[in-house]
Formats: structure tokens, sequence, C-alpha cells
């Protein structure tokens, strides 16, 4: 599990919109390919999954101005794996969200 605090208080809706308007042109813009992904989730969690070669592959869990983030245990340590987590990253970091604290665990 990773947790990363906000410099802010989130609204999860906003956060699960931000990453569904941005996830895949980013993916596509860094790897060169497309990958179909889907945001799911309800009041404080979002899940994203890519269904036609993954399925489930993360769950954010906002707490105010804290995500604790789990990567599914399938989701390998490939260039498709390392290039969401680093554009997840990049979301959330950006703009008015900001982080400070990233601890792995």
């Amino acid at each position: 599990m990773k947790i990363i605090t906000l410099h802010t208080r989130i609204d999860p809706a906003a956060l699960r919109n931000h990453i569904r308007e941005n996830l895949g042109r980013m993916f596509a813009e860094q790897r060169r390919e497309k990958m179909h992904f889907e945001m799911s989730g309800e009041g404080n969690i979002i899940e994203i999954s890519e269904p036609t070669l993954y399925g489930f592959l993360y769950k954010i869990e906002v707490n105010g101005s804290e995500l604790d983030i789990t990567r599914s245990e399938h989701w390998t340590d490939d260039v498709n794996s390392l290039t969401v987590e680093s554009i997840l990253n990049e979301l959330i970091a950006a703009g008015k969200y900001g982080s400070d604290l990233l601890q792995e665990g």
C-alpha cells in the first residue's frame, strides 16, 4: 500500500473525474499505444481497471487529505504498470492537489 498526503482535502468524485479524463490520454502519449481504463467506485473509493488485459489495477481510498492506494497483486512491474503508476503520481501531485509525503508499505 502507498499512502500519499495531499496539501488540501480532496473530493473523491473530483479525483475520480480527474483520473478518468487524463489517464488514458497520458498513457497513449507516453507509451504510444492505447489502453482502455475504467474508473468506478462510490463514496470515498476509486477503483481503476483495464478489463481487456489486466482486470482490477488500483483501489484508491480518499481519507480527507490522505490517499491510501492499493495496487492489485496481479498487476506486475511491467512497462505498462510502471507507466500507469508514474501517471497517477503526476496526476495527484499536479495542480491543486499537490503532495508532500509518500509512504509505501
